[in-house]
């Protein structure tokens, strides 16, 4: 297996505790790597798994696990796991794995599961909409729709992030929450491909030539996928085509580096706003 081979990885450091007596990493761990990369897998088709899978009324049971050791990790390498849907069967799918050290290849795995009713762990027929969700993935087609437009074009899937993010995770009281200005606001929301809104933000005229980000949220399981980096370029190109020569936002202080990486500046010093740190941001559009 090469590393274009896969569209997802998952990256790791091997840990202390994950060193055997031969001070390479213990060979059952290679197993947990491939599962903690599953998770990221399903971030990558953006569908928070247990969530979807009520929806969908089943679960998946691994039926064979697999792997083969080419070469051993050590303490603190950078490893990258990479998982790819190799097959989907009438009620199996089967993923196939590989554990890189820069471009050497360490461990191959293959994972067997098998769709059933988790009340009897009896089989039932993979989804034909899950199906095409992991197919398409693996053929390259987009996991998320955009959809923008106004608030009252919106304002249902962009209630439902913002009051999971902010009202519920960050306990921001809703009367801080909801304002006016999102009447007049550009609005944007992410949806998965089963309809489920994964993000929002919104788009103000802070003054002429002048836009403002702001109520930028992704969903807790979601974090991490790139769905951020999604709702912000949609913003900026919207306000890049009103003509406006620069973007601003209000970045809580634990979010600034990710700003940082899609070009934006601090400018200022930090503040308070609704009991969180933040610190004000901007970046040039010409």
């Amino acid at each position: 297996m090469k590393r274009e081979d896969f569209k997802m990885f998952h990256r790791l450091r091997v840990r202390w505790v994950e060193v055997d007596l031969q001070k390479i990493v213990f060979n059952g761990h290679y197993l947990m790597y491939f599962d903690t990369a599953m998770a990221d897998y399903w971030r990558a088709l953006a569908l928070p798994y247990e969530q979807t899978m009520h929806a969908l009324g089943g679960d998946l049971y691994v039926k064979k696990a697999t792997v083969e050791y080419h070469a051993s990790a050590r303490y603190d390498d950078q490893l990258e796991v990479g998982l790819k849907c190799q097959r989907i069967g009438n009620s199996s799918i089967q993923f196939v794995g590989a554990i890189f050290c820069g471009d050497q290849l360490l461990i191959t795995g293959e994972l067997l599961y098998v769709y059933a009713n988790p009340a009897t762990q009896t089989s039932l027929p993979v989804p034909q909409s899950l199906r095409d969700i992991m197919l398409g993935f693996e053929a390259g087609e987009p996991v998320t729709t955009a959809h923008i437009g106004t608030w009252d074009q919106l304002q249902e899937a962009a209630q439902t992030v913002r009051t999971e993010v902010f009202v519920q995770e960050q306990r921001i009281a809703p009367e801080d929450e909801w304002d006016a200005a999102d009447a007049s606001a550009l609005h944007v929301v992410l949806n998965n491909r089963y309809g489920v809104p994964m993000g929002t933000a919104r788009l103000l005229q802070a003054e002429a030539g002048v836009a403002q980000i702001g109520r930028m949220a992704v969903t807790r399981l979601m974090r991490g996928s790139g769905l951020g980096h999604q709702l912000l370029e949609l913003l900026v190109q919207a306000a890049r085509e009103r003509g406006d020569h620069e973007v601003r936002l209000h970045a809580q202080r634990s979010a600034e580096v990710f700003y940082k990486r899609q070009g934006f500046a601090a400018y200022g010093e930090p503040f308070d706003e609704v009991g969180i740190a933040h610190i004000a941001m901007r970046r040039n559009l010409k």
